[in-house]
């Protein structure tokens, strides 16, 4: 049969077609399961491989220390309310808030012409009553001490001796060497050896003398100066305003050492000892702990709420702690020294057992723990785990016994 050219051609087309489709399509198909299957299997060697990142810490010995929480009030036992000792004008006022000064610096001076004038009067007196007793005093040396007045002297020093001792010893009462003192100073005088004391009095250069030391004592107190280094605040004077004695001007404070008293309970106080170790955290600066140490132990009870008051002193170099702030005090009551510890994150319990991972290799080793003391931080391990050895401390909740873990810093 011979087929006409048309349908010939129209056949070559049909069979041509359909070696396109079946290379394109059936092709591809193979080749893209071979892809997908060959991904998978990629997939699950890693899967197969992959180790866990978990995060270590290293068991070892130290000191465990057991702490007593309590809230504690930051002092200072260096503040002074400076005030006025005599009346008069402020001339210098050398204060500004918050200034800080030095032992003796000049703060406060007043109108001192007053009382420059009446040291100078009684200065002025005490020459005229000094030169008075110098002429009398040259007279009276004249006279000598007869012998019977120097054995009479002689006789009451030693009998004022006698009476001492016997007082030392609890032999006569203090009455009776009062009149015995009385009656030495009596014969001294009657005597003649005190001549220049009684001479000096008769003349008034004595109370010469000391008015010019009260003069002098008050001129100085127009100058009011810093009685120790520290910090002005609460100024409530001004330049010109005139003060009177006992007239509040300023308040100086220091705070390079600051004290804090905290309140322990009375079950507890005899966990207390004078030179241990606190940490302070204060709300204004939450993420830093500042550190203390016990200074004195009240030995009152507070009948009202039963505690006892704990001083804790602290270094404040840098003024960030100020009186009055509320702190929360942590005192080291119990200290256990060379025990074993590890991290409370490394303990888990599973089974109603405490146990913790640890790595060998590249495995994490299941550990049933026994364990003693523990605070807040650390445990103390009695078995299941050896000085050195690195244990899990974060990462482990779902692992399982020899899973293989990677180290995370």
């Amino acid at each position: 049969m011979v087929f006409p050219k048309k349908v010939l051609i129209i056949a070559l087309c049909v069979i041509i077609a359909a070696v396109l489709v079946y290379f394109f399509v059936f092709r591809g198909k193979s080749e893209k399961s071979g892809e997908e299957s060959s991904e998978a299997s990629a997939e699950g060697r890693t899967i197969e491989e992959a180790s866990l990142p978990v995060k270590v810490d290293v068991a070892r010995i130290g000191d465990l220390i057991i702490t007593l929480k309590s809230p504690g009030e930051a002092v200072t036992n260096m503040k002074i309310d400076i005030k006025a000792e005599v009346s008069g004008v402020i001339k210098n006022l050398n204060l500004e808030e918050s200034r800080h000064v030095k032992k003796g610096d000049l703060l406060v001076g007043l109108d001192d012409e007053e009382y420059r004038l009446r040291y100078e009067n009684a200065a002025a007196d005490r020459l005229k009553f000094l030169s008075d007793y110098l002429v009398e005093k040259r007279f009276a040396e004249q006279e000598a001490s007869t012998s019977a007045d120097m054995e009479k002297i002689q006789k009451a020093r030693d009998d004022y001796e006698n009476a001492r001792n016997l007082f030392r010893e609890g032999r006569i009462s203090r009455s009776e060497f009062e009149k015995a003192s009385s009656e030495y100073e009596l014969a001294l005088i009657e005597a003649g050896d005190k001549k220049e004391e009684i001479l000096s009095a008769t003349k008034g250069l004595t109370q010469a003398e000391i008015r010019v030391k009260e003069a002098q004592f008050n001129l100085e107190k127009t100058k009011i100066r810093a009685p120790f280094s520290g910090i002005i605040y609460d100024i409530q004077v001004s330049p010109q305003e005139h003060v009177s004695p006992g007239q509040e001007l300023f308040t100086l404070v220091n705070i390079d050492r600051i004290q804090v008293q905290a309140r322990v309970l009375e079950s507890e106080i005899s966990k207390m000892k004078v030179g241990r170790e606190v940490d302070l955290k204060f709300s204004a600066y939450p993420e830093k702990v500042f550190k203390g140490i016990v200074k004195a132990i009240s030995p009152v009870i507070n009948p009202e709420d039963r505690t006892c008051k704990v001083t804790i002193d602290v270094a404040n170099p840098e003024e960030e702690i100020k009186p009055g702030m509320h702190t929360d005090v942590e005192i080291a009551a119990e200290i256990h020294k060379d025990r074993l510890l590890i991290p409370q994150e490394a303990v888990l319990v599973r089974m109603g057992r405490k146990m913790a991972f640890v790595i060998e290799g590249e495995l994490a080793k299941w550990r049933y723990i026994d364990v003693g003391l523990e605070n807040e931080y650390y445990v103390e391990v009695l078995d299941g785990v050896k000085d050195g050895e690195t244990v899990i401390v974060d990462g482990h909740f779902t692992l399982a016994h020899d899973a293989k873990v990677r180290i995370e810093q």
